[in-house]
């Protein structure tokens, strides 16, 4: 499988299991902590989730707001690197930025968020290659940020080829157009978000895979291996404002694979998967801590990253991949390298990754939509197909009811003031 070694297929690399992550599962617990002496510069910094543990839908969580309050000083500056990392693609960074800089009542950088595609500025041998992308919001600025240089939307497609969005009937042509055959071949396909028609993206998404790029004419036999294809965002189920979760890309990911596999006999495979819990997701973020750390004049490396989220599969599964990762990389030398070797980064401090879950989203044992199975009964599998399923992986380092208690959880392990 073409997929940028364990970064993304992780099945394919069973040695990554040697070592199951540290696990103290637990039922939501409320804890009270002493203060401890404050210490400074910190060695430690967060990786927050956004949907589910700042914020439900547009409403901020009441805790988010206490937490930022022990996580800000009196001068309005973070005393400890934070880094927000969501697998929300279809807003732009710096709108991201402002929308959490608004709710949270602090000056939140863009470039202390992390979108679900935003590593695919690493993959620049396809920057110049013409592109179709699939998703919602701005897309063509989010693709432009990102490095691609020519991309086609799939309503530009649409409009190109109208035979070809057939769901629809009263969307369907009244008249045969003429075959059209001046429009370039496209070269691979970005799966930024979940878009808004499923139907029309899925139907000419496979066109382009089944025809090697060029929708307007037909194949006797499908091309495989077929086009690249990077895909961001492997979230099967996401928490808005109702009282079940919601589908998120993950869910258009495994119709698209259903639908190729049906048609091909074959897999549709990615050159990259972006997002929770892909370890190169994890690095870039990783990369980011280091940047804002350096900037602030913390001369102490970070040595700890403390992942909080709500969600089991992506969150938790994530940051516990990466904690066995650095694991990995400490004890058996390995190299650390990225998106098929594109990700070179500087030797890396960071010793941990502990994951932290939160009961205000996704995960949430008092509600119908809780991912919690039945006692003595194994959950479902909500993650991707390219990763393997290891309960161990879903168990996380500790379980609070919310952020602020995240938040006063690492302060007390740290020994900092609250």
């Amino acid at each position: 499988m073409a997929v940028l070694g364990f970064f993304s297929a992780v099945r394919a690399a069973p040695w990554l299991w040697r070592r199951a992550a540290a696990g103290l599962p637990g039922h939501c617990p409320g804890k009270g902590y002493t203060v401890g002496p404050a210490q400074s510069p910190p060695t430690f910094g967060f990786l927050l989730d956004i949907d589910g543990v700042l914020v439900r839908g547009h409403r901020v969580i009441p805790a988010a707001v206490e937490a930022f309050r022990r996580l800000v000083n009196a001068q309005g500056q973070l005393r400890v690197p934070v880094v927000f990392v969501t697998n929300a693609g279809n807003i732009l960074q710096h709108g991201k930025a402002q929308e959490l800089s608004a709710l949270l009542g602090f000056k939140v950088e863009p470039d202390q968020v992390i979108l679900s595609h935003s590593p695919m500025k690493l993959f620049s041998q396809y920057h110049g290659k013409r592109m179709l992308v699939s998703g919602q919001g701005p897309l063509v600025e989010n693709t432009r940020a990102l490095g691609f240089e020519n991309v086609v939307t799939v309503d530009e497609l649409r409009m190109a080829f109208p035979v070809l969005d057939m769901v629809d009937l009263q969307r369907r042509p009244k008249t045969t157009p003429l075959p059209r055959s001046d429009f370039p071949a496209i070269e691979g396909v970005l799966l930024l978000g979940e878009p808004v028609r499923w139907e029309t993206s899925l139907q000419l998404i496979m066109d382009v895979l089944l025809s090697n790029g060029n929708p307007g004419t037909g194949l006797a036999t499908a091309p495989y291996p077929h086009l690249p294809v990077l895909a961001s965002n492997m979230d099967l189920l996401w928490m808005a404002e109702a009282r079940m979760p919601r589908f998120g890309h993950g869910t258009f990911l495994l119709c698209l694979e259903t639908i190729y596999r049906k048609v091909t006999g074959n897999e549709l495979r990615y050159e990259g998967l972006m997002g929770k819990p892909s370890i190169l997701t994890y690095q870039y973020a990783e990369d980011l801590i280091r940047q804002q750390a350096e900037r602030r004049g913390w001369a102490a490396p970070i040595q700890k990253l403390y992942a909080v989220g709500d969600n089991p599969m992506s969150d938790v599964y994530g940051a516990n991949l990466f904690h066995q990762y650095l694991q990995m990389v400490k004890h058996d030398g390995a190299e650390e390298l990225g998106a098929d070797g594109l990700w070179k980064q500087r030797p890396s401090a960071t010793q941990s990754c502990s994951s932290i879950l939160v009961c205000t989203g996704v995960y949430s044992p008092k509600t119908p939509g809780s991912t919690e199975p039945a006692q003595g009964e194994e959950p479902p599998f909500h993650g991707h197909r390219d990763f393997s399923f290891s309960p161990k992986l879903m168990e996380a380092s500790h379980i609070v009811n919310d952020v602020d208690e995240a938040v006063q959880l690492v302060f007390h392990k740290e020994g900092w003031a609250l």
